[in-house]
């Protein structure tokens, strides 16, 4: 019996690496790779004949092409050398491998010590350690670490800041953590191991163990393909490491029973499948290799279960761990929940009901219970996946629900199906919260595809249908908009110098003159994130797609108020504002200040404004004049004390008069 790895293969980084390159390819691009894309030759070779070139430098690519920053990632200097010689390029780095990069620039620039688990030769290594500012060192396993900590033994009190290679060994992660922890108080430990690396790792191990033969697939300079080896190796005696099907041994299939076959991170689909095909025509009796693969451990078990497969089944209860059918025979079908549907979060009574028909998948039969075990779900990921592959195909929108938020993106279920999507096409821009997710019925698209059977995978992506709705909403947009034009928006962001507002599928700009009619600091003085607003549009720019959006109102503006409600002659109460050697000036309405000339303060002679008056004072004074053009204001104290005279005068007047 023959058994592939679930993990075998290319993992998301190097899958991405290589999808970046021949996407350029099928635009008719020139591409070159700054050193070979991944670590198998075989793959290398294939896209060399499509004109791939391998670069060592930057400099070297001197024809236009567009340059391929692999999936190891390389250090800050190469990446600001290829801004600076103004190459076209592309950076597949890994997304795990970008965020050990941003560890160690943060940690290291903040005078950390940086320790990286893993071998200072490995071209991932090389770029991680291009990224530190400070100083660095490197184990390659537990006894390196230690003989560090013993030439260092300052280092027990130093802050330090640690990280591991993707690809670095589980077990001596492991053993090196406790070490860490015991001996280096002050050391910030990231786990930057790859979930697939160490998913990798374990299921190799495990099925080395119960194999008789173990091949490893992978290129002899890959860095996990031979950490692999090493693990296969110590559970099983016969491993061999091989990078095509053509340095099998050959007849070592027929020499054991059960077959193991595990691949590295670098190692196209398209070997592995190969190296399968030709171990099975190589055992002596074909009929009695079973490649376990899904139909065909549902057939097996069907044979040892003495059942004819599927069955049809009518709900006769339903209780809140398990569903009961009748399934035209002796024994009573059950389905328990977790057969029921693949949503963690489904509730049996929202699924089914007393009467309803299922088409079932027998699992197990029980005749000293009289019970015959059940699934839904496998029977609904079948047809599951028969609808996955028509959207792929026909990159239609499916629909689905967020049932986990995981490392690296969400997992939607569609059909019985969980679909992963990451969290670069999770959302319509990067560093959005991906919990806001959970739960929520979402659109999405198949971008991607692999495996076949038990082993298929499906990638989404939220954002592309997001883009697709955006887009529809800025052509209807564009089609309407006109100066002038009102909308209500909501606020999306905030920057020093203005605010961006949401007005329906596209984002105009208010300037932060436009905010206020007084002078403002930020615009979070006047909106903040999340508001609805009223906004006009100031002035479109159709070939550069910019909005310049208006917030301010005519009617609010301090100069119409001023000209509607305190014309000339008006007396009013203001504050001082300011003071200076020729007078004060006063804040009338907020937006509009005037000034008081030193001469108009009082009938007496003031030698300083500042000796009568002062700051936040209030007082009263009359508006004798206003330059609307220049946009400058008059007004006296004295004009009041002079009222006030003439008005005594008179009084005093009519009171001699009689």
């Amino acid at each position: 019996m023959i058994k592939t790895a679930k993990t075998a293969g290319f993992c998301f980084g190097v899958s991405r690496a290589v999808k970046i390159v021949e996407q350029l390819l099928n635009k008719g691009e020139k591409v070159c790779t700054l050193g070979p894309i991944i670590h198998n030759a075989q793959m290398v070779e294939s896209l060399a004949k499509r004109g791939v070139r391998v670069v060592e430098s930057p400099e070297k690519v001197t024809d236009g092409s567009t340059l391929v920053i692999r999936s190891h990632g390389v250090a800050k200097s190469v990446t600001d050398r290829i801004n600076q010689l103004g190459i076209n390029c592309k950076n597949a780095t890994c997304p795990y491998v970008m965020k050990i990069h941003k560890i160690v620039a943060e940690h290291s620039g903040q005078g950390e010590m940086v320790l990286i688990a893993g071998d200072e030769k490995h071209p991932e290594v090389q770029g991680i350690i291009g990224h530190c500012t400070g100083e660095y060192h490197t184990f390659a396993n537990c006894e390196d670490l230690e003989k560090l900590l013993n030439k260092f033994p300052e280092w027990k009190n130093n802050s330090t800041c640690v990280v591991a290679q993707t690809t670095f060994d589980i077990k001596e992660w492991k053993k090196s953590l406790k070490m860490l922890q015991k001996l280096c108080t002050n050391a910030k430990i990231f786990d930057t191991i790859c979930s697939a690396t160490s998913d990798r790792q374990s299921e190799a191990e495990q099925l080395a163990a119960e194999s008789d033969l173990m091949i490893v697939i992978g290129g002899r300079h890959s860095s996990n393909t031979n950490k692999l080896y090493d693990l296969c190796k110590n559970m099983c005696e016969k491993t061999y490491l091989i990078e095509t099907a053509d340095e099998i041994p050959q007849g070592i299939a027929r020499t054991a029973e059960r077959i193991g076959i595990t691949a590295g991170a670098s190692t196209p689909a398209s070997i592995i499948k190969e190296v399968l095909a030709t171990m099975s025509e190589e055992i002596k009796n074909p009929e009695e290799s079973k490649s376990e693969n899904f139909e065909e451990l549902l057939e097996e078990s069907f044979k040892n279960y003495n059942t004819n497969g599927r069955v049809h089944g009518i709900v006769v209860s339903v209780t809140p761990t398990e569903v009961r059918v009748d399934v035209g025979r002796k024994q009573t079908g059950i389905i328990p929940l977790s057969e029921l549907s693949g949503d963690p979060n489904a509730k049996t009574e929202d699924i089914v009901k007393v009467g309803d028909e299922l088409d079932l998948i027998i699992m197990k039969t029980n005749d000293q219970e009289g019970t015959i075990l059940l699934s839904k779900k496998i029977l609904d990921a079948q047809k599951g996946w028969d609808e996955i592959a028509e959207a792929y195909e026909n990159k239609t929108i499916v629909h689905g629900v967020v049932t986990d938020v995981i490392k690296g993106g969400v997992l939607a279920l569609t059909n019985g199906i969980k679909v992963f999507i990451p969290a670069s096409q999770a959302t319509a821009t990067r560093g959005e919260d991906l919990e806001s997710l959970l739960k929520k019925e979402v659109d999405f698209r198949i971008i991607e595809t692999t495996g076949r059977n038990n082993r298929r995978r499906a990638v989404g992506s939220i954002r592309s249908v997001l883009n697709d709705e955006r887009k529809k909403k800025e052509e209807e947009f564009w089609e309407a908009a006109e100066e002038g034009k009102v909308y209500t928006g909501v606020v999306k962001s905030l920057t020093s110098y203005g605010a961006f507002v949401d007005i329906g599928g596209i984002d105009g700009m208010v300037h932060i003159s436009e905010l206020s009619w007084s002078r403002i600091k930020h615009p979070s003085e006047v909106v903040n994130v999340g508001d609805t607003v009223e906004v006009y549009i100031k002035s479109l720019d159709r070939e550069k797609g910019k909005i310049s959006l208006g917030y301010k109102k005519a009617e609010d503006n301090p100069w119409e108020i001023l000209k509607n409600q305190y014309p000339v002659g008006t007396e009013c109460e203001v504050e001082i504002v300011g003071l200076t050697q020729f007078g004060a000036f006063a804040k009338i309405i907020p937006g509009i200040d005037g000034l008081i000339h030193v001469s108009q303060i009082s009938n007496e002679r003031v030698e300083k404004p500042e000796d009568v008056l002062s700051v936040g004072q209030k007082v009263n004074v009359k508006i004798t004049a206003i330059d609307f053009e220049n946009k400058r204001i008059s007004l006296s104290m004295k004009a009041l004390l002079d009222n006030s005279a003439e008005a005594e005068a008179e009084t005093e007047t009519e009171e001699s008069a009689e």
